[in-house]
């Protein structure tokens, strides 16, 4: 079976409108076998998704991406890569925010390029961990600069909320896309950055569409998880299920989701993400992976076409749901708070001199 959704970015800039993502890759989901990397890319890319989602502060991802274009080019030729989108993320460390420089932005940017072995990135994603320093205006000018010499195809953002997308977008920088926090446990995008994106053109690429496999059938019927969760991703959405209502409703939810499925031949899963892909101003969902052992249910996405009395059966329940409210990233922001003191601020070039491998570590 092969994914052959696509979505049209920009005039001859086209993706798959399910994105491998890499966060899974970069160590905090488990060891990763890096030898068989190139392969389960190669799946994923066979497969019609051929769209990777990376950052610079993923450790060695940009780098196995990287290793994996050019197996790409050795084993099948040019040919073959024609396809290929390889989204990363420009993160500058928290520290570095009040003194940001021109030469910081073009330095990281560099180094994305040798790691992805390209001589131009194809969708650059800028996240800015605090507004209370306000140089994220001046930051984003400085990658615009970079575009226009050629290095960045498209500039998009990732976390930032509706009014900095605007003020961003009228200081003459308007973004291709912008990375949000978007499932059935977390609308936060639908109202204002929703109106906004159709406002100025912006389309939304979502990440946690899955609450980092929560969403799925793995969960249904099952108690609360006690004790420690096995992975960052884990406690990130199960803090989200909290907001939406707490784990009765969350199961509640599954089992909605679940009689919808049931009905399409389908997964949970597969419910859940094209609930996602069918909202406004949506164009892909990013599905991560420690390898290839979900793509033959992930490509089963394409089948399903969601009815009036599917969403109808699902609204009635998300209609329950208390939150997360506020805008997009708002409670991330909150550094001291539980959704916010779980990130990791440090993770490009401080950690990556502590390493010493030219590598950002976790």
């Amino acid at each position: 079976m092969i994914f052959d959704e696509r979505y049209t970015l920009a005039p001859g800039y086209d993706i798959s409108r399910v994105i491998r993502g890499g966060w899974q890759l970069a160590g905090d989901h488990g060891a990763v076998a890096h030898d068989a990397v190139t392969d389960d890319l190669a799946a994923f890319h066979d497969a019609g998704i051929t769209t990777f989602d990376c950052a610079d502060i993923y450790t060695g991802v940009e780098t196995m991406i990287g290793d994996f274009r050019a197996a790409m080019l050795a084993r099948r030729g040019a040919d073959a890569l024609a396809r290929l989108r390889v989204h990363t993320k420009f993160v500058p460390d928290l520290d570095l925010l009040p003194m940001i420089t021109g030469a910081d932005v073009r330095r990281i940017i560099d180094r994305s390029l040798q790691r992805l072995r390209t001589e131009r990135l194809d969708l650059v994603q800028f996240h800015w961990w605090d507004y209370a320093e306000p140089r994220y205006l001046e930051t984003v000018h400085h990658l615009k600069t970079l575009q226009s010499e050629g290095k960045i195809a498209l500039l998009g953002g990732t976390n930032f909320d509706a009014a900095r997308v605007r003020e961003m977008a009228e200081a003459g920088a308007v973004m291709a896309t912008m990375q949000v926090q978007y499932s059935l446990l977390d609308a936060r995008p639908a109202g204002a950055m929703s109106a906004l994106c159709r406002e100025i053109g912006t389309k939304m690429l979502c990440y946690g569409t899955l609450a980092g496999g929560f969403l799925s059938d793995a969960w249904l019927g099952k108690p609360a998880p006690e004790g420690p969760l096995a992975n960052r991703s884990l406690v990130k959405y199960r803090l989200i299920i909290d907001e939406f209502g707490g784990w009765d409703l969350f199961q509640t939810l599954l089992a909605a989701v679940r009689r919808v499925a049931d009905r399409h031949g389908a997964s949970l899963s597969n419910v859940a993400s094209r609930y996602v892909l069918d909202l406004p101003q949506v164009a892909g969902v990013i599905v991560g992976g420690r390898h290839a052992g979900h793509l033959s249910d992930t490509l089963r996405l394409c089948r399903v076409r969601l009815t009036d009395a599917d969403r109808a059966e699902i609204a009635a329940v998300l209609a329950r749901s208390l939150g997360p409210g506020g805008e997009v990233y708002a409670l991330e922001r909150d550094r001291t708070g539980r959704h916010g003191s779980i990130m990791k601020y440090h993770l490009g070039d401080g950690a990556e001199m502590a390493a010493g491998d030219g590598r950002a570590r976790a």
